[in-house]
């Protein structure tokens, strides 16, 4: 049976310009975009609510919507897979426009309506609302400061029914407070600090807002460090991130806050709502975020990896920089391989790394092997402060992957030389570097998993 979810919040238009600068501009020192594409996505609790509708979750969206053209194509981005409700007439429609070039934002614009339907003299449809919170069984406030939730009609009828329904609270500084009650509030840290009497670390923070806002528990938020969460009437815990992510974090509050809400209407505790989140949002993030296709999440798949490792080199080279790619199974790490890991990060300013798939490594060391999944391999690998993104390929080597990303400097550790490489000749075409870097003698997971089997032989 689907979780039934209800996000209420202020919409946004986002719209996204990308293109590529060659040049400064003659009459003034800016740089000339030359645009490429033009992506248009629901923005605010309009993005929440489109993150959150994925196989099992039924969404609908209660908002204010202006009568203009940006309300007329957001409505058409919403509605293939949510449901909207327009509970408040807004003024108008907020939109947000981001220039990029390779990644890298030059420019934002913004349009903000002289007025916010919290200044509208009509009330709001209460009785849809009211109808929308009963059949709910989860519901997730993403105020986004536009005037929905602070809204009095709004906010009385939250108030009412906030310790009757799993329900998340995702405040902003400009915002409306939490009203009492609510089962978890998810503030990032710089809300948390904006909000709290008494400002401190998170661990801290956390605590003292469950009881400023009388909530069941508090989530702040730590970028890419992971999440503090104090609930019940317990001291905070504190849920790291996988790993850390490097591209665009975009939208990454709304999926974590929608994953919680969704976990909690399924009827898990905050503790494990959180955690799940967190896996779930860095899932979604290395799959490309708001670029991802909406159902991406709870497991990273071979694509969202080589997405993540082309966003890496994208994002150094915009920067002048070198990439700097190695590969291999990377079924036991131990120190020959930090070894070789940390030499390679050395020759740039970053490092990706390419892993043989399980089938990839079933077919060269045989049926018993890999020891470890990809999916903790890969795990491993992002968590080493000297790799920036990893790769999987399916072949025998890495070639055709190698072709695709096109680093500038390959490495491979061991009794190699240029010459023995298949992917010297592949990494050549491009003008890229093959570099032998040093492989601790004695160190293989193939002779450390025989010594394993000899000691318990014995």
């Amino acid at each position: 049976m689907n979780v039934r979810v209800v996000v209420i919040g202020d919409v946004l238009l986002d719209r996204d310009i990308d293109g590529d600068v060659d040049r400064v501009c003659p009459d003034a020192p800016v740089p000339v975009l030359e645009i490429g594409t033009v992506n248009e996505r629901a923005g605010g609790a309009g993005l929440a609510a489109h993150l959150l509708a994925r196989p099992g979750i039924e969404v609908r969206l209660l908002t204010a919507l202006a009568d203009d053209e940006p309300a007329k194509r957001l409505t058409a981005l919403l509605t293939e897979r949510v449901a909207v409700t327009s509970i408040l007439t807004a003024s108008g429609t907020r939109c947000k426009t981001r220039v990029r070039s390779a990644g890298q934002s030059l420019l934002r614009l913004d349009v903000e309506p002289g007025a916010d339907p919290s200044d509208v003299q009509e009330p709001c449809d209460v009785q849809a609302l009211e109808e929308a919170l009963e059949e709910a069984d989860a519901v997730l406030v993403s105020d986004y400061a536009g005037g929905v939730v602070s809204h009095p009609d709004v906010y009385r009828v939250l108030r009412r029914w906030a310790s009757q329904r799993a329900f998340v609270w995702d405040p902003h500084p400009r915002g409306a407070v939490p009203v009492p009650g609510v089962t978890l509030a998810t503030p990032n840290r710089s809300e948390a600090r904006h909000f709290c009497d008494v400002p401190g670390e998170p661990d801290q923070m956390v605590v003292r807002l469950r009881e400023q806002w009388q909530a069941w528990g508090v989530a702040v938020t730590d970028g890419g460090k992971g999440v503090f969460t104090a609930s019940g009437g317990g001291p905070a815990v504190f849920t790291p991130t996988p790993f850390e992510h490097h591209g665009d974090s975009c939208g990454a509050g709304d999926r974590f806050a929608g994953t919680v809400a969704a976990e909690l209407g399924s009827g898990a505790t905050a503790r494990d709502a959180v955690e799940r989140a967190v896996d779930d949002t860095a899932a979604w993030l290395v799959a490309g975020g708001v670029s991802a296709t909406p159902d991406s999440g709870t497991r990273a798949s071979w694509t969202s990896s080589y997405d993540d490792a082309a966003g890496v080199i994208r994002r150094v080279h915009a920067e002048g920089g070198l990439v700097v790619a190695t590969g291999g199974c990377f079924d036991v790490l131990h120190a020959g391989h930090i070894a070789s890991l940390e030499a390679a990060r050395k020759l740039g300013d970053a490092l990706v790394v390419l892993v043989n798939s399980d089938n990839s490594i079933r077919r060269l060391k045989g049926p018993g092997r890999p020891v470890n999944s990809l999916d903790d391999r890969c795990q491993v690998l992002r968590s080493l402060r000297c790799v920036d993104a990893v790769a999987v390929f399916d072949g025998d080597d890495p070639c055709e992957l190698l072709d695709e990303l096109r680093p500038d400097i390959w490495t491979k550790g061991g009794d190699y030389t240029a010459d023995m490489l298949p992917e010297t000749p592949v990494v050549d075409s491009w003008g890229g570097r093959v570099v032998l870097v040093p492989y601790l003698a004695g160190r293989s997971t193939t002779s450390i998993l025989n010594r394993s089997l000899e000691e318990r032989t014995l």
